[in-house]
C-alpha cells in the first residue's frame, strides 16, 4: 500500500490527507506547531493519525510521496531530509489536481489573484454553473475533490456525518507561488497571471528570477485548447513570455492600450473580446473602485469568457460584487475619519494601488515582517497624499529611515493599541486612516487575517462607545 505523508495540519493538509484516505492509502499527518481543534476534528472524524509538536522522522521518511503544505519552506529541516532521501514533494494542488475531472481556472500573481478569484467565482456561480471555489481562499481543493468527485469519498463523508458538496464542472483556484512550487504534471485549463512584483523573496533565496520562474509554472503543460490570461501591462511578464512555447490561446488585458483580442480599459469603460463574444462595462458602476480593481475585472471577465459565461450574465456580475475583505475594506467612520482595512496588501505593489486610490488625506499604518521591500515606488505617492505614517511592527527602522525625510513618522508602536491610539491622534475630519502594512503580519499576529480582523475591531468597539 503507498504511504502518503502530509506536512501540515491546517486548510492545505487536512484535505491532502482525507483525499489521501479516501484513494487508499496509508496515511500520516505531521504538524510542527499545534494543529487547529477545527481541523483536528476532521482528522479524528477520517481516523486519520496524525501528530503535532514535532515532526518524527521514522514516520515521515518511510513515505512513498509526501504532500507538503504552502507554509513550510524548503529550508525546513524535515523537508531537506525528504530531498535528501530522494522521497519525491509535492504540493496539495499536484495531489488533488490528479483525482479530479472538473476543468480548472487558476489564478496567481503578486497582486489581485484573490479579489480576481472571488470575482471569477461568483461570475461562473451566477451564471448557475456548477464551481467550487479553492486554493489559498474557499474549500481545501483536495477535500473538495475527495468528498464531491469520488464516490467512496461521497459515501464516508455522509457516513461520517459530512455533507458532501455538489460535483463541480469548474474549479476556481487562488494559487499562491509557494503552492506552485510544488507542482510537476499539474495543468490549468484556464491560467490567469494577473502581474509580477517582488515579493516573498525571502523564500527564494533573495532572487527575483526565481520567485519569476515560480508564477510562471502556471503555465505548465498548457494545451492548445486551454486560455492564457495575462497583463500586458506587467514589464516582468512581457519579459518572460519569449522564453515559453506559447501554443495555447493568449487573451492578454491592458488599461494603457486597446488589444485586438482580451480586455482592454479606455475612458472609463472596460471591454472585454473573446471571438464573437464581448462585454463591455463602465467602471463608474462598478462597486469596486480603483485602477487595480479595473485590472482584476478584466482579468476575471475574460476567464468568465472563456469558462463560456454570458455576456450579459458577467455584466450583472461585475455590477453586483462588492469586493473581497482585508482589501480596501471599509471599517466604519469615527470623529469624521474613514478608517479602511487593507491588511492584505503584504507587498509594495499592492500598498501603491491602495494610495493611488486615496482621494482624502491619508494617515497609513504600515509595518510587520519585511520581506526585503523596496519602498522607493511609494516615495512620490507618500509625499502626496500621506500626511503621517505609523510603523505597526516589532521592527520599524527601515521604514523609519526610508520616510523619515519624506513625511512625519510614528514609529514606537510595538502593537495595534499603540498604532491605532496614534493614528487616531495623527487624524483630523476629511481624513482616511489605512491600514496597508506592505509587511507580513507574522510578528505580531496570526496572519493578514488576524491583523485586519483586529483592526476592525478596535474601530467597532471606538464607534460602539461613542454611541453611548
Amino acid at each position: 500500500m503507498k504511504r502518503v505523508v502530509v506536512l501540515g495540519g491546517g486548510e492545505s493538509g487536512y484535505g491532502s490527507a482525507i483525499l489521501a484516505k479516501v484513494k487508499g492509502f496509508d496515511v500520516f499527518l505531521s504538524d510542527k506547531g499545534r494543529i487547529a481543534d477545527k481541523y483536528k476534528t476532521q482528522l479524528e472524524r477520517w481516523e486519520i493519525p496524525f501528530e503535532e509538536g514535532t515532526h518524527t522522522e521514522t514516520l515521515i521518511l518511510n513515505a512513498d510521496e509526501v504532500v507538503k503544505s504552502p507554509g513550510i519552506p524548503e529550508k525546513a529541516p524535515v523537508v531537506k531530509a525528504l530531498h535528501e532521501a530522494g522521497i519525491p514533494v509535492i504540493s496539495e494542488i499536484e495531489f488533488a489536481g490528479r483525482y479530479t475531472r472538473a476543468r480548472k481556472i487558476c489564478i496567481t500573481g503578486s497582486n489581485g489573484k484573490t479579489t480576481t478569484t472571488s470575482l471569477t467565482y461568483q461570475m461562473l456561480k451566477d451564471a448557475g454553473m456548477k464551481v467550487a471555489l479553492g486554493g489559498n481562499i474557499g474549500e481545501s481543493f483536495a477535500y473538495t475533490v475527495a468528498v464531491a468527485e469520488d464516490e467512496n469519498g461521497r459515501a464516508e463523508a455522509l457516513r461520517r456525518g459530512v455533507s458532501a458538496p455538489e460535483v463541480p464542472d469548474w474549479y476556481v483556484l487562488e494559487l499562491s507561488s509557494f503552492q506552485l512550487d510544488g507542482v510537476r504534471e499539474f495543468r490549468a485549463d484556464v491560467a490567469v497571471l494577473m502581474n509580477i512584483t517582488p515579493d516573498h523573496l525571502d523564500r527564494y533565496e533573495y532572487k527575483m528570477q526565481n520567485y519569476v520562474d515560480s508564477k510562471f509554472r502556471v503555465i505548465r503543460h498548457m494545451r492548445p485548447d486551454d486560455t492564457f490570461i495575462y497583463s500586458d501591462d506587467d514589464l516582468v511578464i512581457a519579459g518572460e513570455l519569449g522564453k515559453y512555447p506559447m501554443t495555447m490561446r493568449r487573451l492578454p488585458f491592458s488599461a494603457k492600450r486597446r488589444e485586438t483580442l482580451g480586455a482592454w480599459l479606455e475612458g472609463g469603460v472596460i471591454t472585454a473580446v473573446d471571438g464573437t463574444r464581448s462585454v463591455t462595462m463602465e467602471t463608474d458602476r462598478m462597486q469596486i473602485k480603483g485602477i487595480h480593481n479595473a485590472y482584476d475585472a478584466m482579468a476575471a471577465t475574460l476567464a468568465a469568457l472563456s469558462a463560456g459565461v454570458s455576456p450579459d450574465s458577467i455584466q450583472h456580475t461585475l455590477g453586483s460584487f462588492a469586493g473581497v475583505e482585508h482589501r480596501l475594506e471599509p471599517a466604519g467612520e469615527l470623529d469624521g475619519v474613514l478608517y479602511i482595512n487593507d491588511s492584505k496588501a503584504t507587498n509594495v505593489d499592492s500598498v501603491w494601488y491602495a494610495l493611488e486610490s486615496m482621494t482624502r488625506p491619508v494617515v497609513w499604518i504600515a509595518g510587520g515582517t519585511d520581506k526585503g521591500n523596496d519602498y522607493g515606488p511609494l516615495t512620490d505617492f507618500v509625499r502626496e497624499k500621506v500626511k503621517a505614517l505609523v510603523c505597526m511592527g516589532l521592527d520599524n527602522g527601515k521604514l523609519n529611515r526610508d520616510f523619515s525625510k519624506v513625511v512625519p513618522v510614528i514609529y514606537d508602536t510595538d502593537s495595534l493599541e499603540k498604532a491605532m491610539d496614534a493614528a487616531r491622534s495623527a487624524a483630523e475630519p476629511g481624513d482616511v486612516v489605512l491600514l496597508s502594512p506592505a509587511c507580513a503580519s507574522f510578528d505580531l499576529f496570526k496572519n493578514y487575517e488576524d491583523r485586519g480582523e483586529q483592526f476592525k475591531a478596535w474601530v467597532k468597539k471606538r464607534i460602539e462607545e461613542q454611541k453611548k
